[in-house]
């Protein structure tokens, strides 16, 4: 796959009308796709496992498997414990590695086309970077870490794919999107097909089973994890009402397994369980033992080693929804990378997913009581100011989202207090979690909101300096553009209802309709456009 950004043209003489500025100009191709299929291989180095899915990529179709496999570990029960790899976990992990290397060179795959992720409990072991190079050096694998919230965007594509268009209420009703691994809780809420909030939680199966030191089943245990469920679920509530949630969607191998054995078929690669059922199934093994799930329930010992803990789990935040069902895709994290790599260029699923990065944003935006209508109103202008200085800016597609995101929060820090809510805002989002975006793009979008107002960088500000020289470039674009936006917009009265944008020599002259009173706006761009012209070069005037 090459990436070949696309340039935009350059329009001398535009009009803008804020209502329709999302729409301002057509989806853009940033990415080609090849036209060859080609055989890549996931590997998925969990906290219980690590598992292993070849698959031919087409682009007449999303994939082909064409081998899986997989192999128990103790790396999270280790890590967990004494917050690094062991020795002995590290030799263990090298020889199930080294016996997939063969495996895939079976296959012929070239290691460019090998992806190995690492989740929770590589992501808080204090010697990972030991980890990494001993396997590079030892396999030649080359391990990439996977924040929580990049798993939670892999596991969403996973999802939408497993689903189609066969279960209307993902799309339509108030939806949990869960996955329950041994130290980490994936869970996205969705608000009527648009994502509300995305959260990785520090609540692993391994790390409760650990916390609570007693056996499943106990009534201590019971009362352990009620409360932790509660907890989280309240502070789940504070974003959407999980008592309004009508689809709750559990992913993951404890639920894969119930599915299993009392779930109907949605489609090849979704099953669904009705409530009472699944509530009576975990009823039934709450007290199994380990040993018992094997002999009863006919799974490897690896898989009902945690098997009773995780659908007690499940269960308790299931209870907290309204949902009749649970619908459990055939889908992971691997899956999920596959269909970033077989489709993610497509542009109309691309132009989806950048509209729940920005439904996540704007959710974040109501938790903290941001000026709802400002806030869209300068992301609005920013949009259009971007299109129509596309040659200029150079930026592409996804940095045009990034944009969004930041005029949509720019204000965000006023939650705090009015003075230096730009740096406040900074911090907030810096903090957060927005669903898609990665963490060294919030760091991007923090900087920019850091710099919508005030001075502009210095060499001081430690934030700004630890970018990346591209990437301090990209804030200067953008922190420039988001201040003409911002000072449009100076009385918060949204009154510029259409605009012309005319290049003259070094002037850049945006054109207003209407006879109204622009003292404010003049007033905010003699302020606020110093930085668009030591960046750009052009003088904004505004008649």
């Amino acid at each position: 796959m090459t990436v070949r950004p696309f340039p935009y043209g350059l329009c001398l003489c535009l009009r803008f009308s804020p209502a329709k500025a999302a729409s301002a100009a057509a989806p853009r191709k940033d990415y080609i796709m090849e036209t060859k299929s080609r055989v890549v291989a996931v590997l998925a180095i969990g906290s219980t496992s690590i598992r292993v899915l070849v698959a031919e990529l087409s682009p007449k179709g999303p994939w082909q498997v064409l081998d899986k496999a997989g192999k128990p570990i103790t790396l999270g029960r280790d890590v967990f414990t004494s917050g690094q790899v062991s020795r002995e976990s590290l030799l263990e992990c090298l020889s199930v590695l080294r016996y997939f290397r063969e495996l895939l060179a079976g296959w012929g795959i070239l290691d460019e086309d090998i992806y190995a992720l690492a989740t929770s409990a590589l992501r808080v072991a204090r010697n990972r970077d030991v980890f990494v190079d001993r396997v590079r050096l030892a396999t030649g694998f080359k391990i990439v870490i996977v924040e929580g919230i990049e798993e939670n965007r892999l596991i969403y594509l996973a999802v939408r794919f497993a689903l189609k268009q066969d279960f209307s209420p993902f799309w339509e009703d108030n939806t949990m999107i869960i996955d329950i691994g041994g130290g980490a809780t994936e869970i996205m809420l969705l608000e009527r097909g648009k994502m509300a909030a995305a959260h990785s939680l520090h609540l692993g199966t391994l790390l409760m089973e650990q916390q609570s030191r007693l056996a499943v089943g106990s009534a201590w245990s019971k009362r352990y994890l009620r409360e932790r469920i509660r907890h989280t679920a309240a502070s789940l509530s504070a974003e959407v009402n999980l008592a309004h949630i009508k689809s709750f969607v559990a992913v993951g191998s404890d639920t894969r397994i119930a599915a299993a054995l009392i779930g109907t078929e949605l489609n090849e690669h979704c099953r669904i369980i009705s409530r009472e059922a699944f509530m009576a199934l975990v009823r039934q093994v709450q007290y199994y033992s380990t040993e018992v799930c094997v002999q009863k329930l006919h799974i490897p010992y690896a898989e009902a080693e945690g098997l009773v803990l995780g659908l007690l789990v499940y269960k308790q935040f299931l209870e907290h929804t309204s949902a009749s069902q649970v619908v459990v895709p055939d889908v992971s994290l691997r899956e999920g990378l596959l269909i970033d790599l077989a489709l993610g260029v497509e542009p109309k699923l691309q132009e989806e997913f950048f509209s729940q990065i920005i439904a996540s944003a704007a959710n974040l935006g109501r938790k903290y009581h941001y000026d709802q209508a400002h806030n869209r109103y300068v992301a609005d202008l920013c949009l259009f100011l971007f299109d129509a200085l596309g040659p200029e800016h150079g930026m592409n597609r996804r940095e045009r989202m990034m944009l969004e995101v930041s005029a949509l929060l720019h204000d965000i820090g006023m939650f705090i207090r009015g003075e230096n809510h730009h740096k406040h805002g900074q911090y907030i989002v810096v903090n957060s979690e927005i669903f898609g975006l990665r963490r060294d793009e919030l760091e991007i979008i923090a900087n920019v909101i850091r710099y919508h107002r005030g001075a502009p960088p210095s060499s001081g500000d430690i934030d700004y300096i630890a970018l990346q020289r591209a990437d301090r470039n990209l804030v200067l674009k953008m922190a420039s553009l988001l201040r003409v936006a911002d000072a449009l917009d100076r009385g918060h009265t949204q009154q510029i209802s259409l605009l012309q944008v005319e290049r003259k020599s070094e002037v850049l002259v945006l054109h207003t309709v209407g006879n109204r009173d622009l003292s404010l706006e003049l007033r905010g761009l003699e302020e606020k456009a110093g930085l668009f012209q030591d960046v750009f070069g052009y003088t904004v005037l505004l008649v």
